[in-house]
């Protein structure tokens, strides 16, 4: 895979991350509002996923040297 195909490929995911954060943490303010616990986990465990996947792309990037 070329360099910018990483690059892009990476840039994708990040993108995507924070999509996700947000989105979690919509949910979450949704779910408190209406006092819908449910909806306020789903949104802490996107925000979870998120962070987790984004500390697995800057670790990517810490090894491939950029």
């Amino acid at each position: 895979m070329a360099a910018d195909d990483r690059s892009r490929n990476a840039a994708r995911n990040k993108t995507r991350n924070t999509a996700q954060k947000v989105k979690g943490e919509f949910k979450e303010a949704a779910g408190a509002v209406t006092g819908n616990k449910r909806l306020e986990a789903e949104g802490r465990a996107d925000k979870t996923k998120a962070s987790l996947k984004q500390a697995g792309e800057k670790l990517k990037d810490a090894f491939r040297g950029r």
